[in-house]
């Protein structure tokens, strides 16, 4: 259910092996909106493995090797890092256009064999041994009877309705707005990373290809009046990304080439996103902070590892129920260091800054005290010891 990122790499990647796949997709064409255009190295990791690396880079995708992050408005970077050099992938970040993204991954699964039904739409899930499912195309009503149904619907999942899984969600904490621009003169080979940890601030610059950058302003929710929606709030998205620490001048000659919308940045998760014949993928299974960009390398590895869950076993509830387990392991350590990344770079307040006080001055001098879960992996160190390194505690 669902024909993006996460439903068109798992119908392709079973499709390949002989079986058989029904993708049913609402949208008759894929049109811009402001989602995560971005796959950290561990994400690039995993679509290695899932075989779409290739497709993604030659056809639409750039890398960008270097993470230049800016504070407080200085011109030299405080920390310039080559990834490719320095993370255990040797890989940099991928960017690209998410509805080019989402035709040629779509397609790719239809070329493997999966079927795929587009303008169509799911109208009842029924899970059970096996699950059901009734889909609506061009007003003709079918159920589709399954071996397992895969909710890759995003954050507002309606399989995950159906299915009864209980959501649960932080304490809303943080906004987060993006917009697609041309003529804005950011490095083509970096991520332009600008904190203003005092004003609950941060800007990300990430380029893609054709002259384009995708821009993003996260903001604390206690420094924000009013949400940046619309072209009517361009003017005050520049004057918060300056305010961030990005060059006023970039945005000089700067168009705006698609919508500006804003979305909440608290994590949302289901415990253990299998029952009943009913798997949850990507944003459907949980959501994390766009802030620190996880979101599309977590829906790759769900799909790489219930992929593999499936392929080891003919038991297929024995594969769902492992792939839930796993998927709790390595959503928990993404989660807990998003966590400790807001805590540093966009609380607010007298114990934000005391926080602040004492780490950043550490990190300046080492800064491999840094986290590196956003750019390596939920394997990267994140235990107790590594988060009062990152804290200055220890």
């Amino acid at each position: 259910m669902g024909g993006g990122l996460g439903a068109s790499v798992l119908a392709r990647a079973m499709a390949e092996r002989g079986t058989r796949i029904l993708v049913v997709e609402r949208e008759e064409r894929f049109r811009d909106r402001v989602r995560g255009e971005a796959l950290a190295p561990w994400g690039v990791a995993e679509a290695k493995r899932l075989g779409i690396h290739e497709l993604l880079a030659t056809r639409c995708g750039s890398e960008l090797r270097g993470w230049n992050i800016f504070f407080g408005g200085g011109s030299a970077p405080f920390i310039a890092r080559d990834l490719v050099e320095t993370t255990p992938q040797r890989a940099g970040w991928l960017t690209f256009y998410h509805p080019a993204m989402q035709e040629l991954l779509l397609e790719a699964a239809a070329a493997a064999g999966a079927e795929v039904r587009r303008g169509a739409r799911v109208v009842e899930v029924r899970p059970g041994q096996p699950p059901r499912v009734q889909v609506e195309t061009d007003g003709r009503s079918e159920e589709v009877e399954a071996r397992l149904v895969v909710g890759a619907d995003g954050r507002g999942s309606m399989v995950r309705r159906a299915g009864r899984f209980t959501v649960a969600q932080d304490p809303d904490h943080l906004l987060f707005a993006g917009v697609l621009f041309e003529n804005l003169p950011a490095p083509s080979d970096a991520v332009y990373h600008a904190i203003n940890p005092g004003l609950g601030r941060v800007a990300l610059l990430f380029p893609q290809r054709g002259e384009r950058v995708r821009a993003y302003v996260g903001c604390h929710k206690d420094t924000l009046e009013r949400r940046l929606q619309g072209a009517a709030s361009l003017g005050r998205f520049i004057e918060e990304s300056v305010r961030s620490g990005v060059p006023a001048e970039f945005y000089t000659r700067a168009r705006e080439a698609g919508p500006l919308a804003t979305f909440d940045g608290a994590e949302t998760w289901v415990e253990h996103p299998y029952r009943d014949g009913v798997a949850l993928v990507g944003d459907a299974a949980a959501t994390s902070d766009p802030t620190w960009g996880q979101g599309m390398s977590l829906t790759l590895r769900d799909v790489r590892v219930l992929r593999d869950a499936l392929l080891a076993t003919d038991d297929w509830n024995a594969a769902g129920h492992a792939y839930a387990a796993e998927h709790d392991g390595y959503f928990a350590r993404v989660h807990r260091t998003d966590s400790w990344f807001t805590d540093i770079f966009m609380d607010v307040g007298a114990a934000a800054d005391a926080r602040r006080d004492r780490a950043l001055p550490l990190l300046a001098q080492d800064p491999s005290r840094i986290c590196d879960v956003p750019h390596s992996g939920p394997e990267a160190p994140c235990d107790e010891a590594a988060r009062r390194r990152f804290y200055g505690e220890d």
